[in-house]
């Protein structure tokens, strides 16, 4: 779905500049203050008429293009949390976070699938996250009592397809994630059998168009989980939870990047556990090993939704910080924080962007009208939006009309609002 020749004329006459900063990456300072959170002078206050994106029906009849094809063209856009998004709205128990919901309360599951989709996301990805068995009975679990991984991969699947049904040429992703049996040094073999449960259920399932394997803390376990995903002919990803220190094992997170590659891994990156600013640093770290290999996988963000820089050299991350999981609502990113990041990482070279813990439907639309004039269109959300805050215009109070505009927004500086409470965490749990 491309804007006509006279939509991206339209555009570019209301001031966006594509690619501006990127051809001055290599002459300028990349880390957070001045790359995450700079000042891009690449876009005004307003967007083109939505009439200027609506899809013409040749494009909604061609063939849908897969992950690689799409990666190649321009960014792609992924989804945002769900075992937090999901515990938030009373579906998922804090703690196990496992994925029984997709069975108990499939309403609730297909719910956030639309809200994303409806955001902007490219990429829905079924709810199967910490579905192995090996997790589900895990410290006592009840519901390995339930569900098996098979039962529950199965219907996740059948509700992230039906909800893709709804929109227009999204991917479905497969997900797999950690299992106990590596933490528990159990061996190759038996971690394999459990990644292949999983992918066994998505190999003969033509709707799911790649396979992610995320929130990984150990580059060995990634390596025996992209040869099991190879193995159902998918493109396949493969993001870690590290920062800067590497994995759980001291292994450089360059070094990281490059055996994933070497695996087989068409697209690796970093998930969850650090900010924003932390996880540019990281895949900063990355693509500067990948590209002294020699090789050349596409790059993938999915962050944290809160600010911690005091964990960044923490191998655990924002699990030690003690208002993890349950009260980190003062530390959420704002739409503009996600804009700001959306950019720095397209301009580093990441070509998939999405979220992880905490990145609600919003932030979501926050990536998709930030990358609008490389996507060539914007979310059907953005019909309810303008950006900048440009919708006050129309409030009823003339000190709120006042804020309607970037200069206002782009330069505020949210306060917590709380007496007494520090900016950072002084305290931080080992």
């Amino acid at each position: 779905m491309k804007l006509s020749a006279a939509g991206l004329v339209a555009w570019h006459s209301v001031g966006f500049s594509r690619g501006r900063i990127f051809a001055q990456r290599k002459s300028c300072h990349v880390y957070p203050t001045h790359l995450a959170f700079g000042h891009f002078d690449h876009r005004k206050q307003s967007l083109p008429p939505a009439f200027l994106f609506r899809t013409s029906h040749s494009d909604t009849m061609m063939g849908k293009k897969g992950l690689l094809e799409r990666l190649a063209e321009g960014p792609v856009i992924g989804d945002g949390s769900y075992v937090f998004t999901l515990e938030k709205r009373g579906y998922v128990k804090g703690g196990p976070w496992t994925p029984e919901a997709v069975i108990e309360h499939p309403e609730g599951v297909k719910q956030l699938h639309r809200e994303f989709m409806r955001a902007g996301a490219d990429v829905l990805q079924a709810f199967t996250f910490y579905s192995t068995d090996d997790k589900l009975h895990l410290a006592g679990n009840l519901a390995g009592e339930s569900v098996t991984c098979h039962d529950q991969n199965e219907a996740a699947c059948k509700l992230v397809q039906e909800v893709a049904a709804e929109g227009k040429d999204v991917l479905i992703c497969g997900g797999c994630s950690p299992t106990p049996s590596y933490m528990e040094k159990k061996g190759k073999e038996v971690v394999q059998q459990e990644f292949k449960k999983q992918v066994d259920v998505f190999a003969h399932r033509e709707e799911v168009d790649f396979l992610l394997c995320e929130f990984m803390g150990h580059v060995e376990e990634c390596e025996w989980a992209i040869e099991a995903m190879k193995a159902a002919g998918k493109p396949v990803a493969c993001t870690m939870r590290i920062g800067p220190k590497g994995d759980q094992n001291g292994v450089p997170t360059g070094e990281c990047a490059v055996r994933m590659a070497k695996a087989g891994a068409d697209v690796v990156g970093i998930n969850c556990l650090y900010d924003v600013n932390t996880s540019l640093k990281t895949v900063e770290m990355m693509k500067t090993a990948l590209d002294k290999a020699g090789l050349s996988p596409y790059l993938m963000i999915q962050p944290l939704g809160y600010h911690c820089p005091e964990v960044e050299n923490m191998l655990e991350g924002y699990f030690h910080l003690p208002e993890a999981p349950f009260a980190l609502e003062p530390r959420l990113l704002t739409r503009f924080d996600v804009q700001k990041f959306a950019r720095a990482a397209y301009e580093l070279g990441v070509r998939y962007l999405g979220g992880c813990c905490g990145f609600e439907p919003y932030h979501i639309r926050a990536l998709a009208e930030e990358l609008a004039p490389e996507r060539g269109r914007l979310p059907d959300a953005s019909a309810k939006h303008e950006p900048w805050g440009g919708a006050l215009k129309g409030s009823m109070f003339a000190f709120m009309r006042k804020r309607a505009g970037r200069e206002h927004w782009e330069n505020l500086k949210p306060t917590l609002g709380r007496p007494d409470h520090s900016v950072l965490q002084d305290h931080l749990d080992e």
